[in-house]
């Protein structure tokens, strides 16, 4: 379990790829001395598990299913990522539960700046902008942000400067891809109603949220 708050940006090392998967290699650094095998940390967004730790280079197993559902595959060489540690007991948590577990792929839109901020529209399925709402939380790249507009086939964020300074959102461009994570919440409500109207495919809306008791 994560926060969507990124601690740091670090290098890929490589990646090398197998018929059934691949092996990660980040450079950390020296930013985790107290680093353990078997911990998890989200790449990306991407939870991961650390295999092995050689000073500063760290390297995680990457399965099939991973491969073909995040961008980890699309990593190259000299990419700087995002990292979060798992979240531990008694943290604080500034953004909001994020579990490591991306649902798919967007593509950045458009990035244009305005004022003190950065607006950013992701193009993606309709099956995951119907579990998004307007004021929701979303993770991209494992990064916690808010939505302010949401349609059909797409959705947009503001970015502040800490943001785009510290985390990979202040260098893509339009064409970029990036991992979705929906928040846990918005994937529960829709399979809620999903059940409630007897199994027939449904889009999470503000009049259904009301009607359920949601708002």
């Amino acid at each position: 379990m994560f926060t969507g708050i990124i601690e740091h940006l670090v290098v890929v090392n490589k990646l090398s790829t197998s018929p059934h998967g691949a092996e990660l290699f980040l450079d950390l650094g020296g930013f985790y001395d107290n680093l353990v095998i078997g911990e998890s940390i989200s790449v990306n967004g991407v939870c991961l598990t650390v295999k092995t730790i050689h000073g500063n280079v760290v390297s995680f197993d990457v399965s099939d299913e991973t491969l073909k559902k995040t961008t980890i595959g699309l990593l190259r060489s000299r990419e700087m990522v995002n990292i979060e540690r798992a979240l531990r007991i008694g943290d604080r948590l500034g953004g909001h539960f994020v579990t490591g577990h991306v649902d798919g792929i967007g593509t950045i839109k458009e990035k244009k700046h305005i004022a003190e901020q950065c607006l950013i529209t992701f193009s993606t399925d309709k099956r995951f902008t119907g579990m998004l709402i307007e004021k929701g939380s979303v993770a991209i790249d494992g990064i916690s942000l808010t939505n302010f507009e949401v349609k059909e086939l797409a959705f947009s964020v503001a970015i502040i400067p800490h943001t785009l300074a510290s985390t990979t959102l202040g260098y893509k461009k339009p064409g970029d891809n990036v991992n979705i994570e929906i928040d846990m919440m918005g994937k529960w409500i829709n399979k809620l109603l999903e059940n409630n109207f007897a199994g027939k495919k449904s889009v999470l809306t503000m009049d259904k949220l009301i009607e359920q008791g949601f708002a």
